[in-house]
């Protein structure tokens, strides 16, 4: 394929989206990417999409693309399920542990759908969090909860009998009451405006030790995965190294047909696209050589006997062809006090994490910055999604991905259609057993490699929060540094000296346990503490440049409405009653139907003029 006439193809410059003139469309990390000489004089409001939030992309592309987001999301969606299955006491029982990852992909899908269409309106993927990981870990650590020693031996257990089967349940059946109860706090916050509110409050000093604290504890369980085979391990990570970042800007020729250029070959950048899923795909592969010619002993107490492929093979066989996930399906959810308290801190530390995706969604899906409505209802909408979760019984929650939106900077399309499609996607995968019952099967030392590269990099984007702060402030340093230290040394205490927090009151005693075993809400209450009562300027904290990038530029009285607003003309053609402004999570109305009309004309004029330009570029007709 011949450059483009316009500019040199750079690494991040998705070919895909080539018009039929030879033009190619520049996004954010594309400008980020070109140096300082090209990039210097653009704004965000010079941002180049192929597709728009509101466009609607033709249907291959839209299923293509939806396959694409999934397979983004995938690592972390199959992770979570494959974490709980020790502290479950499933690590024996594979076809448990696939129906948990259909349930996941099924509950993921739902989720989605209801926040494309009902909650923020942005293209963003919902899915399970790792900041319930953290709390859920640690309410399964009571001695209550504790695996018995039988369920540890793979020779004394029976995955059908009835007396295996309760004793993963019931814990499960807690887990889902916390989460049911504590996903009602983040409804409320939601839909009640209260989230604009904390927002006041809460900076990077509070959120940046809050993420990172949510990936550090899991250290243990990345390491007894990849410590199963350390060469193998060692090879995924390696993989995924490769791919993501040294072979990242390498193009790989496609064929592909566009009208005018009928079937020829496109340079796609895979390795960008996919590093993960190839990586994992390759080291699997190896694996399964590795078996077939014996390398890798077959003795089950032999170092290195979990990666080989056939001591998993059978769950592939067992799973059913279809399976529908449905509410209640582990029974009837139970509630603890411990329970929910621990998993509150995970809940908050996901909606802080969510209402930062939202704000960098809109920028890469050439939408404005969401008004407090859109937040409000998205915040409401994933305590909605935790709901539906702990129903359905994931053991988790469900958050906005940010894995998926940074996607979007690659693809360069941002309509929400296409996480539309990734939605049916997760939905169909869901009701497939054979999907989860594979992906179950992936031998430890390959999960224990993306494991340590996946936790490093959410423990990088919490780090990466202290940006907007002035780090040549010693206040700051303190901070930070104190309140991570505290969050990892005070859980590490806890669990080694439980009997010290006794206080005789049994359901207090599991509040605390539960408290101070997770390490994210030690440190985030003690940024949050020390960040409100320290002196400081709000430079020096990071509050301006945090909510200027944050703010964005465009002009919020143009197309907010059209991108925002309900569906199906919700408030203005029904349910339009006078009251209907005042709810915090709805549109609100300006007064003055002249003005209105204005606004109107002025967005549709806008919207005009936008989607003429990208015609002439694109050459079809793309708008809504």
């Amino acid at each position: 394929m011949t450059p483009s006439s316009d500019k040199e193809l750079n690494g991040l410059d998705n070919p895909s989206f080539t018009g039929e003139d030879g033009k190619h469309y520049c996004s954010s990390l594309d400008c980020a990417a070109q140096g300082p000489e090209e990039g210097r004089d653009r704004g965000p409001s010079d941002i180049k999409l192929a597709y728009t939030v509101m466009d609607v992309p033709p249907w291959y592309l839209c299923i293509l693309l939806g396959i694409q987001h999934f397979l983004t999301a995938l690592g972390g969606l199959i992770a979570i399920p494959l974490i709980l299955s020790k502290e479950l006491c499933l690590q024996h029982d594979l076809l448990t542990q696939s129906h948990l990852i259909s349930t996941i992909f099924f509950v993921s899908g739902i989720c989605t759908l209801l926040q494309v269409l009902f909650g923020v309106r942005l293209p963003i993927i919902q899915g399970g969090t790792f900041a319930f990981l953290t709390p859920t870990l640690a309410m399964l650590s009571l001695p209550k909860w504790k695996c018995p020693s039988w369920t540890q031996n793979a020779t004394l257990v029976n995955a059908s009998s009835p007396e295996f089967i309760e004793v993963w349940q019931t814990r499960m059946r807690e887990l889902q009451g916390a989460i049911i109860v504590a996903s009602c706090f983040q409804i409320f916050v939601g839909f009640s405006g209260l989230i604009g509110f904390l927002m006041r409050f809460i900076g990077p000093l509070t959120i940046a030790p809050t993420i990172t604290l949510v990936a550090l504890p899991l250290f243990d369980s990345a390491g007894d995965e990849a410590g199963q085979h350390w060469g193998i391990a060692f090879m995924t990570i390696s993989f995924i190294v490769l791919f993501s970042q040294y072979l990242k800007d390498v193009p790989v020729p496609l064929p592909s047909y566009q009208r005018g250029k009928k079937c020829h070959l496109s340079p796609v950048y895979l390795f960008q696209i996919f590093p993960v899923l190839m990586g994992l795909s390759l080291s699997w592969l190896l694996c399964y050589v590795l078996t077939v010619t014996d390398v890798l002993p077959a003795d089950p107490t032999a170092y290195g006997h979990l990666a080989r492929t056939d001591i998993r093979g059978d769950v592939l066989s067992q799973a059913p062809w279809f399976r529908l996930p449905y509410p209640g399906q582990w029974g009837v959810p139970t509630v603890s006090l411990a329970g929910i308290f621990g998993i509150l801190a995970g809940v908050i530390s996901s909606m802080l994490e969510s209402v930062g995706d939202y704000y960098a969604c809109a920028r890469l899906a050439g939408a404005p910055p969401p008004p407090k409505h859109a937040i409000s209802r998205g915040i409401g909408v994933e305590g909605i999604g935790c709901l539906l979760a702990g129903a359905w019984g994931t053991g988790n929650g469900t958050t906005s991905y940010s894995e998926n939106v940074g996607a979007l900077g690659i693809t360069k399309v941002g309509s929400r259609m296409v996480i539309i499609a990734s939605a049916c996607t997760m939905l169909l995968s869901g009701i497939s057993g054979k999907v989860g019952a594979m992906l179950a099967s992936i031998p430890s030392p390959v999960i224990g490699g993306v494991f340590l590269v996946m936790f490093g990099v959410i423990t990088a984007v919490g780090i990466s929060n202290l940006q907007y702060t002035d780090m040549n402030s010693s206040r700051n340093i303190f901070i930070f540094g104190f309140s991570v230290f505290a969050g990892l040394t005070v859980p590490n205490w806890a669990n080694k000296n439980s009997t010290l927090l006794e206080t005789g009151i049994i359901q207090l005693d599991q509040v605390i346990q539960v408290l101070l075993t997770t390490g994210m809400f030690v440190g985030g209450l003690l940024g949050f503490i020390l960040d409100n009562t320290i002196p400081g300027t709000l430079e020096e904290r990071g509050l301006l440049e945090w909510k200027h990038s944050h703010k964005g530029e465009a002009d919020i009285s143009q197309l907010i409405s059209k991108v925002y607003d309900l569906p199906f003309g919700i408030g203005t053609k029904y349910c339009a009653v006078s009251w209907f402004r005042y709810l915090p999570a709805c549109p609100k109305r300006l007064p003055g139907g002249k003005r209105m009309d204005e606004l109107k004309a002025a967005g549709q004029e806008s919207s005009v003029r936008a989607s003429s330009e990208r015609d002439s570029e694109i050459g079809a007709d793309t708008r809504i």
